[in-house]
């Protein structure tokens, strides 16, 4: 089975402009619960002031944890810093996210830090959820290339995937944060990954900017991928690269795997409902040319 990791209530949201209600954001979350999904990144714990879209994480995990901890799911949440963590970790968050680049140009603009910085701060982190048997999953933003810096060297993102590892995280996502990564590009990378670590310990997360999410993915599967992060409806993008896009959409790579003969265990009915919903919500068209598709004609 294909592993989705649905980031869209978390990297999704964070950067829409319309400022969601805890129960409207609570609901798109029940109704992605609802489609069969197993891991749902949820929000962040992080300065309201920097993502007002995600100032209500206490709440809202709150209500995730009384309401649908019983559901089989996983809902990670991202933290910045130990502050954030102890946050997350008070309110039972059983796995967080941490995020680095291989781009210090990029994490200047996002945290305000190098990458040999990031890694101080997450180190404390990584310790103390280590301790307290919290799952930590691993972010590599700018992996193919950066806003700032252009193109990257693939022995920048293996020199960071193996500080992370090392840190003691359990996955590695490896991000196309501007959606400028080809096919042959995600290949050699991932080949060059390979040989260093696990590929079942690794995963792709690709923007859709350029139109390439898809034929990357492709490629990632052919490379011996099978965890890919997307956003339901195409959500997102991302505050610090400027013309950033959103994620690939799930329902767009459900219908690439499917037609794959490949199992997700989503029910996309139930999928295409929760993203009408929210994108209902914050009032703009999707990005998915399959879920476009599919609600106009109620055909797969």
């Amino acid at each position: 089975m294909i592993r989705l990791v649905e980031v869209g209530p978390r990297d999704g949201l964070q950067n829409e402009k319309t400022i969601l209600s805890t129960e409207d954001k609570f609901q798109f979350i029940s109704s992605l619960v609802e489609s069969g999904l197993k891991s749902i990144e949820v929000t962040s714990f992080v300065k309201a002031p920097a993502i007002p879209q995600m100032a209500d994480a206490t709440e809202l995990f709150t209500k995730i944890k009384n309401e649908l901890s019983d559901r089989g799911v996983s809902f990670p949440c991202l933290v910045p810093n130990l502050k954030g963590y102890e946050t997350a970790k008070a309110l039972g968050v059983k796995e967080i996210a941490i995020f680095t680049a291989t781009s210090d140009s990029f994490t200047k603009k996002n945290i305000n830090a190098t990458i040999e910085e990031s890694f101080e701060r997450m180190k404390e982190v990584v310790e103390a959820a280590k301790n307290d048997g919290v799952m930590v999953r691993g972010y590599v933003s700018t992996a193919f290339g950066c806003p700032y810096e252009g193109a990257m060297d693939v022995k920048k993102l293996l020199s960071v995937t193996k500080k992370l590892f090392n840190l003691g995280v359990y996955e590695v996502s490896v991000g196309d944060t501007i959606g400028v990564a080809v096919p042959q590009q995600v290949r050699s990378f991932i080949r060059v990954l390979k040989t260093e670590f696990p590929i079942g310990k690794l995963a792709m997360h690709f923007h859709d900017t350029r139109g390439m999410a898809l034929t990357n993915i492709y490629a990632s599967l052919e490379e011996g991928i099978t965890t890919f992060d997307s956003s339901a409806g195409g959500l997102g993008g991302c505050p610090y690269a400027k013309g950033a896009t959103g994620n690939v959409a799930t329902e767009d790579v459900w219908y690439l795997l499917h037609s794959q003969g490949l199992d997700t265990g989503i029910d996309i009915s139930k999928l295409a409902a929760a993203s009408q919903f929210i994108l209902e919500k914050i009032n703009r068209p999707t990005e998915s040319k399959f879920l476009r598709a599919y609600l106009n004609t109620g055909k797969i």
